[in-house]
């Protein structure tokens, strides 16, 4: 597919990267261990260091969070970076040019000129934000004037990066120039327009805001209107679209929130910037907004991401504030239609008296921010009241119209258990009867709310949006959304002793290899391990030749884990760097035979008992009034004692 990284490319990087290398940049590794390194986790806060890292298979895993994977992985889960452009940039980093198939990447400046325009933009962030600061004129002092009403002195403007663009028509310009930059460049930056006169300034006697990516680049701006004379009439003006710019992509202040989102699983989306400014100060440091445009999918994609929304255990939460005016209900209505596209808890904060963030700051200070995000209400509950509320409920047909209304959106509910409690709730809302309430649930149409909130709980079950993309190298760009449901494989239970002695013959399998060679292990097949995701493993190994095979240590769990199911690359890599509860011989650095036999041994006896289990069942079921009993008996009987001799004979040669 054109656009995707070579697979052989991203392979390279893996080679030429080196884990320990990128990890210590982020973590104090110490040696625990032959060929093991152990820190604290930087994925969740701990105090006794569980966060190993294996260097010469090239895997990380957190023991404590369950966090692990390779070099690209981790770079994309510290960043909250895409898997492409995790690759890019591991290949930057190794000095390595990607390729990709049929081309350049579709939706990616050169390299060369992508790093231009960003850095164009870093110059014009830096030009507008002394023009703020240190420029002693009239316009500059009224943008000054601006942010001082709004509760902001230098100090927050110089935090968030906040400028002014002078009003005269080519300041700007005339400074890029100075620091080489062709009018292509501008131009194609969208910091500069072109007329029949030559070059001028895109943002003029206006407030702007920096608009960085995820990384912390600055790729575009968000200009504020100030000046009653202004001939552009629009209160806010953004960047067009650029090549490095796409604004139903971008989320403000994203790069400042997004270890918060990581670490809470939680965001917040505001309405403008001045309210990110304001709840960032108040200390919602979580808080984002969308960039001149409505809160979409693509929006949703990025959080989802950053926030680990995923269906099953703790659930993420997204927070969702809206003015208290026609157009912010407008705004939530809008939100609830995407809800299905999460799996975590959605909900809305409007202040009683309609306040956004910065104006709830400005007159009641930071702690009623707080408030105000402590006490938002889920989502449904804010999508039914702004839907009853356009009915006159003091009337029959107002209240029964309202009804109606709200019996899909209930119907949907995710959490049946819920559903009883908010008929109940939503019944006193409106003032009808439980029953009749009820009657109108069981009875609501197939679509609109509800056929959303049944989509809510089929994405709710796919892995998140962008998660393919780190489980399958070689296809880093393909999506989920469209991908059939794999059966769940349940994780082993380590509780269980034969579970457990199925997993540390498969840690020698993946960490000693060489232990193996020359034993009966081969002899094994998957059928032979009790747990389903050991089984899918040994398959993958068989098939990957088996120990016998094994040259180099990288290449054979390489080969393992690009035929596992991606499902179980997690039990995969605790397999390849959790220790072994054993002693390694001080010659070989390997585990002692006769551990590794006993290990091998009490698979083929776990084996062997679950085949007799199911010999003695089918005896017992055997119906003695059926034709051909006799034989059926005399054949299950033979089959029976056969399976126990085996098992006698492995005892037997156990003990020696």
């Amino acid at each position: 597919m054109a656009g995707l990284i070579k697979a052989e490319d991203i392979a390279a990087v893996k080679d030429r990267v080196d884990i320990e290398d990128v990890v210590s940049e982020h973590v104090t590794l110490r040696r625990a261990g032959a060929g093991s390194l152990k820190g604290l986790c930087p994925f969740h806060d701990e105090k006794t260091p569980s966060f190993t890292v294996r260097p010469a298979v090239g895997v990380y895993h957190c023991f404590g969070c369950g966090q692990s994977g390779d070099v690209i992985s981790f770079v994309m889960e510290l960043e909250h970076l895409t898997f492409t452009d995790a690759v890019e940039r591991l290949a930057a980093k190794a000095g390595l040019e990607l390729r990709y198939e049929e081309g350049e990447r579709p939706d990616r400046e050169p390299a060369g000129r992508r790093m231009r325009l960003v850095e164009a933009h870093r110059v014009a962030e830096e030009f507008y934000l002394e023009r703020l600061i240190g420029d002693k004129g009239e316009h500059a002092r009224a943008g000054r004037d601006f942010l001082r009403a709004k509760g902001f002195n230098g100090t927050h403007a110089k935090h968030f990066g906040v400028g002014f663009a002078p009003r005269s028509g080519d300041a700007l310009v005339a400074h890029l120039q100075a620091k080489g930059f062709n009018p292509d460049e501008m131009t194609a930056s969208g910091l500069a327009g072109q007329s029949s006169r030559g070059l001028y300034d895109r943002f003029r006697g206006r407030v702007v805001w920096p608009i960085r990516d995820i990384t912390g680049d600055t790729v575009g701006f968000g200009a504020r209107r100030i000046f009653d004379d202004d001939r552009i009439e629009a209160k806010y003006l953004n960047t067009s679209e650029t090549p490095i710019y796409k604004k139903t992509h971008m989320l403000y202040g994203l790069d400042l929130a997004k270890k918060t989102i990581s670490r809470e699983r939680r965001a917040v989306v505001v309405e403008g910037y001045t309210d990110v400014m304001a709840a960032h100060l108040a200390g919602v440091d979580n808080a984002v907004a969308t960039c001149g445009t409505a809160f979409g999918v693509d929006h949703i994609k990025s959080l989802r991401r950053i926030m680990r929304d995923e269906a099953g255990g703790t659930p993420a939460r997204v927070i969702f504030t809206f003015d208290g005016d026609a157009a912010g209900q407008k705004a939530a209505m809008k939100a609830f239609e995407e809800d299905q596209r999460w799996a975590s808890q959605s909900f809305v904060a409007v202040a009683k008296d309609g306040m956004d963030p910065c104006d709830l700051r400005l007159r009641h200070g930071d702690e009623a921010v707080k408030a105000l995000i402590d006490d938002a209400v889920p989502m449904f509950e804010f999508a039914v009241r702004t839907t009853i509320s356009g009915f006159d409920l003091d009337h029959a047909e107002g209240r029964v119209s309202a009804m109606k209304a709200v019996a899909p959106i209930i119907a949907g509910i995710r959490d049946t258990t819920l559903r009883p409690e908010y008929v109940r709730t939503v019944a006193g809302w409106i003032g009808v009867e439980i029953e009749q309430l009820n009657a109108a649930v069981r009875t609501a149409p197939k679509g609109g709310t509800a056929r959303r909130y049944e989509n809510r709980r089929a994405t709710a079950q796919r892995p998140p949006e962008g998660q393919q993309q780190a489980q399958t190298p070689t296809r880093p760009d393909v999506g989920t959304s469209a991908a059939p449901e794999r059966p769940r494989i349940p994780k082993p239970d380590p509780r269980d002793p034969t579970i457990a002695g199925e997993r540390q013959l498969l840690q020698v399998m993946l960490q000693y290899p060489e232990s193996l060679k020359g034993t009966v292990f081969e002899q094994l097949r998957p059928g032979d391990l009790r747990a389903p995701a050991h089984r899918f493993i040994l398959d993958a190994a068989i098939k990957a030749g088996g120990p016998s095979r094994v040259t180099s240590i990288g290449a054979w769990n390489e080969a393992i884990r690009s035929s596992t199911d991606p499902q179980l690359h997690d039990v995969l890599t605790e397999l390849v760097v959790r220790d072994l509860p054993t002693k390694l011989d001080p010659t070989t650095g390997r585990p002692d035979e006769r551990y590794v036999g006993a290990l091998i041994q009490n698979v083929q006896e776990g084996a062997l008992n679950a085949a007799i289990a199911d010999a003695l069942g089918r005896l017992r079921r055997l119906d003695p009034s059926a034709s051909g009993y006799a034989d059926d008996s005399r054949a299950a009987s033979a089959r029976l004692f056969e399976l126990q001799t085996q098992l006698n004979r492995l005892r037997e040669a156990g003990m020696r």
